[in-house]
């Protein structure tokens, strides 16, 4: 909590007491089962976290990007599986709210709010992941509709979510060529691959998203024709800072179970705590996570404040809190020795559950790319 206003901790409190109350107690339960769980997420809807940074006036909280931080860091302590498809969720309906039109807010955006409807976010195509530029997915225009034809791969809430906000080409190759759809559950032709066995990410549904002959309204898209790179560009900076306060909550829990464990367990007929390289492990774990909370902290700072150098922040800042993150988590189910690897143990599950952060929302070799690029303005 140190830095933060008295409202920042308020809102910190709510969410470690929700994720300690509602989430932690079903996270294995969740994993095991694969359940996606709807009514747990709407509950946290009631406390505002549907649409954290979504202006209030379509039912949103208004909050800033470092409140939302806050939030998801507190969410993730609980199910961090869960806590990352809401940040995801999030991040569409930030995308509505502000590259929409007043139509288009008031459509969509109060039962995305209340998660009432749940929204996915595509971008990623089985080929074109990192290079989300040479996207293949084609939006034809018709009159007043386009035809929408193609395939998205790894969608977080895929088939189960009733929002699809779509990267698509309406123009010609490159990023100019990109526009932006909205796309609803039960549009003729759209359908959906089967459901991906994951090795973490378990409580939300992973699928491919197939277009067949898609008609949708030309109402039905965000911005200008080829603004949709754009968009999905600002939409992934917020996403990346989401993510990473995602890993931090993951790491920070993984410290308070390896204290717990160091503390409970004996070895040698002492408790495993007495021992002076575990204590500087957990030393260095604890520090590594207040240093990667200063970074993304700091991130979601530039980002409200739209500084120049924010993209780059936001790049350093997912770079540096999940490759760190993970970094605790594995380090902590070390600590807990054979234990560690029961699934009887809730720290295996969140290095399951934080791996995928070094992978998605821009791969972090694409971050390096984006911090080299930046430093050598190339």
């Amino acid at each position: 909590s140190t830095g933060l206003t008295e409202e920042q901790k308020e809102f910190q409190k709510v969410a470690l007491d929700f994720a300690a109350k509602e989430m932690a107690p079903h996270m294995a339960e969740w994993d095991e089962k694969e359940i996606f769980p709807v009514e747990t997420m709407r509950k946290a809807a009631q406390l505002g976290f549907g649409g954290i940074y979504v202006k209030p006036d379509v039912g949103g909280s208004g909050l800033s990007r470092l409140d939302t931080s806050i939030i998801f860091e507190a969410l993730s302590t609980g199910c961090t599986s869960t806590t990352a498809y809401m940040s995801i969720h999030n991040m569409c309906v930030w995308m509505i709210d502000t590259f929409g039109n007043e139509e288009q807010r008031r459509r969509f955006c109060p039962s995305l709010c209340s998660m009432e409807k749940f929204a996915s976010y595509c971008l990623t195509e089985p080929g074109s992941g990192s290079d989300a530029a040479s996207l293949l997915t084609s939006a034809q225009r018709k009159g007043d509709s386009y035809i929408l034809n193609g395939s998205k791969a790894f969608i977080s809430g895929g088939g189960d979510t009733d929002v699809y906000v779509v990267m698509c080409r309406t123009g010609g190759p490159g990023p100019k060529g990109i526009s932006c759809l909205v796309l609803e559950k039960g549009t003729p032709g759209l359908s959906f691959g089967k459901k991906e066995k994951k090795v973490g990410w378990n409580s939300q549904p992973t699928r491919a998203v197939i277009f067949e002959d898609c008609v949708v309204p030309v109402g039905n898209r965000l911005g200008a024709e080829g603004q949709g790179f754009s968009i999905a560009m600002k939409g992934l900076n917020g996403g990346r800072i989401n993510i990473a306060s995602c890993s931090l909550g993951a790491a920070h829990a993984s410290v308070l179970l390896a204290q717990e464990h160091l503390t409970v367990r004996k070895q040698f007929g002492e408790p495993l705590a007495n021992n002076q390289y575990l204590q500087f492990g957990l030393a260095e774990m604890a520090t590594r996570l207040v240093a990667a909370r200063l970074m993304v902290r700091n991130a979601a700072r530039a980002l409200q404040e739209g500084r120049e150098d924010a993209a780059v922040l936001c790049s350093m800042a997912k770079l540096f809190a999940t490759d760190e993150c993970f970094a605790i988590c594995n380090q902590a189910l070390q600590m807990h020795g054979g234990y560690g690897y029961l699934k009887d143990y809730a720290v295996q599950q969140f290095v399951r559950d934080i791996r995928v952060h070094q992978i998605l929302e821009g791969t972090n070799e694409v971050m390096r790319m984006i911090v080299a690029r930046n430093l050598l303005q190339c």
